[in-house]
């Protein structure tokens, strides 16, 4: 039987394969990604489930609760399946208090990618994304980030150089100097103005990985969960309103690749059956009118 991870088909992560519907490591974290996980053995069990539900994409973080999620990897996966893909993330940390930090210098890169090979105990990532904190323009400071993450994926640090909340500018330039495996920007039904940006991910064959794929959390959930809209699709497709948000992605582009996360096994076997939802003619009119796409970002 094929693992239910495996539903929508799979799509290259630079020299990796993998399934379209991954796991996101975000939530593994307590409340505000900070400190110790809310029940760790659930976490535990959240990871063994997914992987052996067909998950093998990753998308985890040192600064998610300082080590939390990554130390909660490790202990759950290790030794790693060999066709599992772990992705991170560099140029963000946390302090003991909780504040959120850049931490985006050339060598606090390195250090970062450094401090998740240790923290997995792995040595080489399947991907890293340099995050980019705010809303400056392509730069020649850009340019040295990105050197930095280059020289790890030379070293075998990396297999290979992915960016995370980016404009099409960034992508554009990042491309004249490298190959980029990966991009990941917020998109959903609700937020997409990385439209652009998925169309040329498409074009050029980059995995494109939505975050905050549900909407924005509002009144302590996303607030996709409780549209109408995605309700009436839901009941006529016998699927849940998470399942027809994720499902809409999926039936964006094939080089969707989603990462939801939860803390809950029962919301990650749903999450994972995403793939098996088809959304029709009809499901796809109603979701277009209900969700006009916004002006893509420049």
């Amino acid at each position: 039987m094929q693992p239910i991870a495996a539903g929508a088909g799979s799509f290259a992560l630079g020299p990796w394969q993998v399934n379209r519907v991954g796991y996101g490591a975000m939530q593994l974290a307590g409340d505000g990604v900070f400190g110790p996980p809310l029940d760790r053995g659930e976490g535990l069990r959240v990871l063994r489930t997914a992987v052996d539900s067909g998950v093998n994409h990753i998308d985890t973080a040192q600064y998610y609760g300082v080590g939390t999620a990554n130390a909660l990897i490790r202990e759950a996966l290790h030794p790693y399946p060999s066709d599992l893909a772990i992705v991170s993330k560099v140029a963000i940390r946390r302090d003991e208090a909780g504040g959120i930090h850049m931490y985006d210098e050339p060598h606090e890169l390195r250090a970062g990618i450094e401090d998740n090979l240790v923290a997995l105990g792995i040595d080489r990532l399947a991907a890293v994304n340099l995050r980019l904190m705010d809303d400056a323009e392509p730069s020649p400071r850009f340019d040295a980030q990105l050197k930095a993450l280059v020289q790890a994926r030379d070293e075998g640090l990396i297999d290979g150089v992915g960016l995370s909340n980016i404009s099409l500018g960034h992508l554009t330039r990042a491309l004249d100097q490298t190959d980029i495996v990966c991009v990941q920007n917020l998109f959903s039904l609700v937020d997409q103005r990385s439209k652009d940006l998925l169309t040329e991910c498409r074009s050029r064959d980059i995995a494109f990985v939505p975050f905050f794929p549900l909407g924005s959390a509002r009144g302590g959930q996303p607030e996709l969960l409780s549209h109408p809209v995605l309700a009436d699709i839901g009941a006529r497709l016998n699927a849940t309103t998470a399942q027809v948000a994720l499902a809409w992605l999926l039936d964006r582009a094939p080089n969707v690749l989603l990462i939801p996360g939860t803390r809950s096994r029962d919301h990650l076997l749903a999450n994972n059956a995403a793939g098996q939802v088809h959304l029709d003619d009809a499901a796809r009119d109603q979701l277009a009118r209900t969700f006009p796409a916004q002006r893509s970002a420049e």
